[in-house]
This record gives structure tokens, sequence and C-alpha cells, in this order.
């Protein structure tokens, strides 16, 4: 069970090109996105705050290729499948998310 939130804010998740604009929080046990367009397909997740073995900077890209902004970071999971969300003071995510 969550014992509620520590963090939440705006974000944009990517994969790839395909883009979605939500709400990312954070809980003591979970993380997750909620976006505002669900039609995208880029959502909801709930990740296992236990399940993350990486979290790193990474860059916001547009059109999937071209680097438009610093403030990405990427959670890496225990499966190897990973998450990139663009977000405001992105070291402070590392911070709160760091293992």
């Amino acid at each position: 069970m969550d014992d509620g939130y520590i963090r939440s804010a705006t974000a944009t998740v990517q994969n790839g090109v395909a883009k979605a604009d939500g709400k990312l929080s954070v809980t003591t046990s979970s993380i997750h996105f909620e976006p505002y367009n669900k039609e995208f397909g880029l959502g909801p997740y709930k990740l296992e705050r236990n399940a993350v073995v990486k979290v790193s900077k990474c860059w916001g890209k547009g059109g999937g290729i071209l680097p438009v902004t610093s403030d990405g970071i990427e959670l890496t999971l225990e499966d190897g499948s990973a998450y990139q969300f663009i977000v405001a003071n992105p070291d402070d995510w590392l911070v709160l998310l760091g293992r």
C-alpha cells in the first residue's frame, strides 16, 4: 500500500517519437504517470520503486532523434525496460529516485 505522495509534478513521457504530457507522482513504494490524454497509449504507468535498478539523465528529443532539452530522466527496471520522462529540475528527481 502506498504511504502517500512524496512528490508530484507535470511531466512528459517519451517513447521514440511519441510523447504525452501528464502527471508524474512518486510515493514511498511506487512511481505513477497519468497522461492527460489517454488516447496516445502512453500510460498510465505504475512502476514499483524497488524494481528500478538505474536512474539517469537523458535527453528530451524532438522527432525521437533531435536532442532539444537536457531535462530528461530515464528509469531502467529489473526486466530491462526503460521509461523516459522530461521533467523540471531533473537533478532533484535523480536524488529522489536514485539508488
